[in-house]
């Protein structure tokens, strides 16, 4: 019955895609162009990676938010607000986090480099050719040691 209704009212119903949340983390980020572009850049190059496939959509987000925040910044960045609004800690994020970091490193040498590509022209600012947030993987290295 539910079918009927929804189909008579011509609602399309999908699962959410990280990109819906996207929207809503990084306003709640007060973000400006780099970083909306960063973080879409990153989201992108995890669609393609099988071991992204395992976390939800809405922390997905939340990561590419953070990352590309470190990335742009030089700093690790996770405010009570962006923390509120995802109901992610930044200590969560981390784990994933290295691996969108390994990802933005390999991204123009790889078998896929689409994303990459359409991430290095004027149209997307250039997101590609931003340095990849180093620090994150070291301060694993370094807290292992």
């Amino acid at each position: 019955m539910e079918k009927l209704m929804l189909n008579t009212l011509e609602f399309n119903m999908s699962v959410p895609t990280p990109y819906v949340f996207l929207k809503r983390y990084l306003k709640a980020a007060q973000s400006d162009t780099k970083l909306d572009q960063m973080s879409s850049f990153l989201i992108e190059l995890c669609l393609v990676e099988y071991e992204m496939i395992k976390f939800a959509p809405s922390f997905l987000a939340a990561v590419a938010v953070y990352t590309a925040q470190c990335t742009l910044y030089g700093f690790k960045q996770w405010s009570k607000t962006c923390e509120w609004h995802t109901n992610y800690s930044e200590h969560q994020l981390l784990e994933c986090s290295r691996m969108i970091v390994g990802y933005h490193e390999k991204a123009g040498t790889g078998r896929l480099t689409g994303v990459y590509r359409k991430y290095n022209t004027s149209k997307f600012g250039y997101a590609a050719k931003c340095e990849p947030a180093k620090f994150i993987i070291v301060d694993e290295a370094q807290a292992q040691q």
